[in-house]
């Protein structure tokens, strides 16, 4: 599959069928989020794959009830160690590297025939608890990961015109 392909192919599956996620996949999805750029290459992330079923439900409560959470193959959580680096930019790096990592796992997840959703809805007090991170470390987002019983339609996107200036910022 091309690059553009899975691109176009992912969407955000909350409904999944159960099917085990083999090992062999399940690595070359998290090798993508290994392989991602970071700034400085500090590669500040951490990730818990979670696959047992009771942490599973319990992250789902602890993510504003979202039952789907607890029916996925695997919840992915990326997590960063290093949250003081401040780019020259003025942005913190560690939720940009940590969503690039991610990201890229998405995309091999297509690959892979699987789905994933992005879930940013949650307690991280309560995720930390469950998972027993430190209190020092951040939690950026967590990612289902399973075999998807739907497929969602595509959801709409701005025109291209819309979303790219070239040279220089158009007032519209």
């Amino acid at each position: 599959m091309k690059v553009i392909e899975a691109i176009k192919n992912r969407r955000s599956v909350r409904l999944y069928s159960g099917k085990k996620v083999s090992e062999v996949k399940l690595k070359r999805v998290l090798e993508a989020g290994r392989l991602a750029p970071s700034a400085r290459n500090i590669q500040e992330w951490k990730f818990v794959v979670v696959r047992d079923k009771e942490i599973l439900r319990k992250l789902s409560v602890a993510a504003n009830n979202q039952e789907f959470i607890g029916r996925a193959d695997s919840v992915i959580v990326g997590c960063s160690e290093i949250t003081d680096y401040v780019m020259r930019c003025g942005q913190t790096a560690y939720p940009i590297d940590v969503a690039i990592a991610m990201t890229q796992m998405t995309i091999q997840a297509v690959e892979e025939g699987l789905g994933t959703c992005w879930i940013g809805s949650f307690y991280e007090d309560q995720v930390k608890r469950i998972l027993n991170i430190p209190a020092k470390v951040r939690i950026v987002q967590m990612l289902t990961l399973g075999y998807p019983e739907e497929k969602p339609e595509p959801r709409p996107r701005k025109d291209f015109d819309e979303v790219f200036y070239f040279n220089e910022w158009k007032e519209f």
